[in-house]
């Protein structure tokens, strides 16, 4: 799962209270990007394996800190106490924890059995990497589907709404296609892991850009 790891960003920022669509696209690749900086400093560890699955060679081997259920929950845990310490508000901060413990959930749709409950066996995963026929489809489905629903309940506050949109609906569509279609990658490098991070931060920041040009429509 990549972008689909947003689409519960996009269908929780149609919350009144919700945190901004920039801080819940943060929010749902929180866990990614825990991953990829620990693994720059040797905490966490992948390493590139063909054949791993039949559309992704990660071999993810070592991670109990973000991507346990437990670690998934204290990462939870700690981003929406940094949204209620910033807003004071105890339903946005829940809404943003749960939006972080989505990416477990979705992962575990996906992956090969690398995922844990508590960062030791047993190791869970459903495996939709191997059936390309459906995770395609589906990751598509459920991203651009959330996108819909986020237009279809917020309107427009300024001219550049649209082509914030359309900037976003592109860099979703364009990275998704890169994950799939692009060149597996020979090595597990420090460039590699870089690249990950600029790239959530990339599509948080344009989605922060759509979420300024935009309110819900009862508001």
């Amino acid at each position: 799962m990549f972008i689909g790891h947003f689409a519960p960003a996009m269908v929780a920022a149609t919350h009144p209270k919700a945190p901004g669509l920039g801080t819940l696209f943060v929010a749902g690749q929180l866990v990614d990007f825990g991953f990829f900086g620990l693994a720059l400093f040797g905490i966490e560890n992948f390493r590139i394996t063909p054949g791993m699955t039949v559309m992704n060679p990660l071999d993810l081997y070592d991670m109990p800190y973000t991507h346990s259920l437990l670690g998934s929950g204290i990462w939870a845990f700690g981003f929406a106490l940094l949204i209620w310490l910033v807003t004071r508000s105890k339903t946005g901060a829940v809404i943003g924890g749960l939006v972080v413990l989505s990416h477990w959930l979705l992962d575990l749709l996906v992956h090969a059995p690398d995922l844990t409950l508590v960062g030791a066996p047993p190791k869970l995963g459903l495996g939709l990497w191997n059936y390309p026929a459906i995770e395609m489809p589906l990751e598509l489905l459920i991203t651009f589907g959330a996108l819909a629903f986020y237009v279809f309940r917020t309107r427009s506050t300024a001219p550049r709404s649209k082509p914030a949109l359309v900037l976003l609906a592109i860099l979703l569509l364009g990275l998704q296609l890169f994950n799939w279609f692009a060149p597996e990658p020979e090595v597990a490098d420090r460039g590699m892991m870089i690249t990950a991070l600029v790239a959530f931060a990339a599509v948080a920041a344009a989605a922060a850009f759509v979420g300024r040009t935009r309110t819900l429509k009862h508001a």
